[in-house]
């Protein structure tokens, strides 16, 4: 045998063996494997030593940022001359700290408990101006949920509380304070019901009450068993199911809290958060594929049907409390879970709403921009890198027989303010992974999970060699033939 079928055989067969072994793996996704399962590890390992220090140092800034719209026209509103007019004012910004506390793992560390207090300080290099000085003319909450809670009773009860409320000077808007609107202020007509029922509070507030508490007692799964699991919410004070809304489907608590999700993502999937200030869990679908320096992410926002009426999305029939009684599109009761006052939310501006809700109020100014929620996610360790959670109150006002001063309402849902919380590599910082850290493992990530194509790359050059040898080999053997003839 010659040196050049020799070439030609040992070509052949490395070229034979490198296809069989690279198809092999891609087929058996071995390495795949092994990188999630070392990702798996990494993210889990990263989870105990954040609960080894009790989760005591706060993570990386995240910024409330609160919108007030303020009514300039109430008494023309009230009397029916015009429709409400609105200008936004803010923001009104305040750094977010929110420690873990109680972190305790749970049944052989396949679950883990937590309860995640918050508490907000001031930034006054980041707003508009000082809400303690800064006034809002808004809606008269506690008189709207007064209002609602005697619908219900006789005309003759409700004229007389109107005229009760009347002689004390409480109107349908009131004129207060940024910050007293926000952390809470000691009612009058609250004050009032408070010495005849001791368990009405005489403060009321957006956010009263809600500075140093957290949102419940939360119980996670830890993907021990499944890392398709990781982070997903396996009750919430107690219960895995709420009993609000009209369907078991739209009481059940689907998903993570959205400070975590589990590795390997992909684009076609939907993630589920579970938003207890929303009373439901949403749904988030794939917008685009973006970067937040130099790693690459999967944006994710929530689409239109979220909020959709059941003949656009049957799934959001169990929202509507009772059965049948439903909203439009881009709106949500939550009433049911918040006892009082008719509130609702929406996405700032009434964005992905109702042209109706929107053309009510003058001053809505919807754009995608400014309003979306969307989070950023690393794909391959399901890590959050940006995230921008808004959300807009609002309250309905409309007629109501025995109050004259409704007498000229249509039903209207009416904007209070709307909070941008904005959060920016969050998770990263709270696993101890830096930037830099996380491009090495992607690219060790990117180079170790293609080790398969690149045998098989190898391969198929190796086989584009062998094939030259043979034609020019066989080239070689016809020539000698012809000279071989032609003597």
């Amino acid at each position: 045998m010659t040196r050049r079928s020799c070439a030609i055989y040992a070509t052949g067969i490395v070229c034979a063996h490198l296809l069989i072994l690279g198809i092999a793996l891609l087929v058996a996704q071995v390495f795949q494997t092994m990188i999630q399962e070392r990702i798996k590890k990494e993210i889990t390992l990263a989870e105990n030593s954040r609960v080894l220090d009790g989760w005591i140092n706060p993570p990386p800034p995240v910024y409330m940022q609160y919108f007030f719209f303020n009514v300039t026209n109430p008494d023309e509103f009230l009397a029916g001359k015009e429709k409400p007019k609105v200008t936004q004012i803010g923001p009104y910004t305040y750094r977010e700290y929110r420690p873990r506390e109680n972190v305790t793992f749970l049944e052989n560390g396949t679950k883990i408990f937590a309860t995640n207090p918050k508490s907000f300080v001031f930034l006054r290099d980041m707003s508009v101006g000082d809400p303690e000085v800064d006034r809002v003319t808004t809606v008269n909450i506690p008189f709207i949920a007064v209002m609602n809670e005697l619908n219900s009773y006789s005309f003759f009860l409700r004229s007389f509380v109107s005229m009760w409320m009347g002689s004390m000077g409480i109107e349908v808007f009131m004129n207060r304070t940024v910050h007293e609107v926000l952390w809470g202020f000691k009612d009058p007509l609250l004050s009032k019901l408070h010495t005849m029922r001791p368990e009405v509070d005489e403060h009321f507030g957006l956010m009263y009450n809600k500075n140093g508490t957290h949102e419940g007692e939360f119980v996670f799964h830890t993907g021990e068993k499944n890392y398709m699991d990781y982070g997903k919410i396996d009750t919430w004070n107690g219960i895995s199911q709420m009993n609000w809304w009209s369907s078991n489907q739209s009481n059940m608590i689907n998903g993570t809290d959205g400070s975590v999700f589990h590795t390997f993502l992909s684009r076609k999937e939907l993630l589920y958060i579970f938003a207890a200030d929303l009373c439901r869990s949403i749904h988030l679908g794939y917008v685009a594929d973006t970067e937040v320096k130099g790693i690459p992410a999967f944006r994710f926002a929530p689409p239109s049907d979220v909020l959709a009426p059941p003949d656009e999305n049957p799934n959001n029939a169990g929202f509507c409390v009772p059965a049948g009684d439903c909203l439009g599109k881009g709106v949500l009761k939550v009433s049911v879970c918040r006892q009082g006052a008719p509130i609702v939310v929406s996405f700032p501006h009434f964005y992905q709403a109702d042209d109706r809700y929107i053309s009510a109020i003058d001053g809505m100014n919807p754009n995608e921009e400014e309003h979306e929620t969307y989070l950023d996610i690393n794909p391959t360790t399901g890590v959050p890198i940006r995230a921008c959670k808004r959300a807009q109150l609002n309250v309905i006002l409309k007629r109501v027989p025995g109050f004259p001063k409704t007498k000229f309402l249509n039903e209207t849902i009416f904007p209070i303010m709307y909070v941008n919380e904005v959060s920016f590599h969050v998770i990263l910082a709270s696993f101890r992974i830096s930037f830099f850290s996380m491009r090495t493992l992607l690219l060790i990530v990117t180079v170790v999970s293609n080790f398969p194509v690149i045998i098989v790359g190898l391969g198929a050059i190796l086989l584009v060699i062998l094939i030259f040898l043979v034609c020019r080999n066989r080239q070689r053997k016809v020539k000698n033939v012809r000279a071989y003839i032609l003597k």
